[in-house]
């Protein structure tokens, strides 16, 4: 069952201490594409116990009080832990959220959801792909881990979907108010990405072929970002892209791809 221990669950959390910023609301991007995320709401509502994780909340819990808050509206009955691995970080249950001392190992828990948000971000790019697989190894049959980054005000984010067979797709969301251009959000690609936006690469393509119908796109931007940037993104499309086309408005502009579209060479 989600959430029971490991038998051999181990004593010493892995990773090491990351600087832990957070604010409120930061991770508001993502949690709106999770809550209408088809995949997620059917592994929450099929779990018999479903139970998440927040792994490397910060020196604040916020933003997991707000993943729980958002979460329930999908499965009210959710369970989601906060996992730090510095012990001074680790607060009292509150708000039906409890918070506990763990790392990549995820305390011994089986969740059904990981996810893990500027904490990559701070290692080396050598380190992602073990720590992808520790995670991934932990969670509950059917499990995904969401691994990101975003900018201090939660205005760029990116992130990974991944299952046990890895990587799945990459997400891009941004303010579509305060972005220039889809190519601003480069520099806050998640670490298995960011060293590669360079030219012969698939994500510098990818950015470089979403400034381009932006840019195409720009006779529509008297409606509104969000107008233009759905024109581009359709044009995108026509050219082959595989974009995937929302069945819903969104709030913010966002680019999800395959990760084989992006999977570095």
């Amino acid at each position: 069952m989600a959430g029971r221990p490991k038998t051999q669950q181990l004593t010493v959390p892995l990773g090491t201490v990351t600087r832990g910023t957070t604010g409120t609301n930061r991770l508001r991007r993502s949690d709106r594409r999770l809550v209408h995320d088809p995949r997620v709401a059917a592994i929450l509502r099929r779990a018999a116990d479903p139970l998440v994780v927040d792994l490397g909340y910060g020196a604040q819990p916020w933003t997991t009080l707000e993943l729980a808050a958002r979460l329930r509206t999908v499965r009210p009955d959710i369970r989601v832990v906060g996992l730090e691995i510095d012990p001074a970080r680790v607060v009292p249950a509150r708000d039906g959220v409890r918070f506990a001392r763990g790392g990549f190992e995820l305390a011994g828990l089986r969740p059904n959801l990981v996810r893990a948000f500027n904490v990559l971000r701070q290692y080396p790019e050598s380190e992602v792909a073990h720590a992808w697989a520790t995670i991934l190894d932990g969670l509950a049959p059917g499990g995904l881990l969401i691994e990101g980054t975003c900018d201090e005000l939660g205005r760029r984010c990116a992130w990974v979907v991944l299952d046990r067979t890895g990587p799945r797709t990459l997400t891009l969301a941004w303010d579509p108010l305060t972005v220039e251009r889809p190519s601003d959000l480069a520099e806050r690609l998640p670490k298995a990405l960011i060293h590669h936006n360079i030219p012969g690469e698939r994500i510098h393509t990818l950015l470089s072929a979403a400034d381009r119908a932006w840019a195409h796109a720009a006779p529509l931007a008297v409606f509104g970002p969000r107008v233009r940037w759905r024109a581009a993104a359709q044009d995108m499309r026509e050219q082959g892209w595989p974009v995937h086309d929302p069945r819903r408005r969104l709030r913010d502009n966002v680019l999800t791809v395959p990760w084989t579209a992006v999977t570095p060479s």
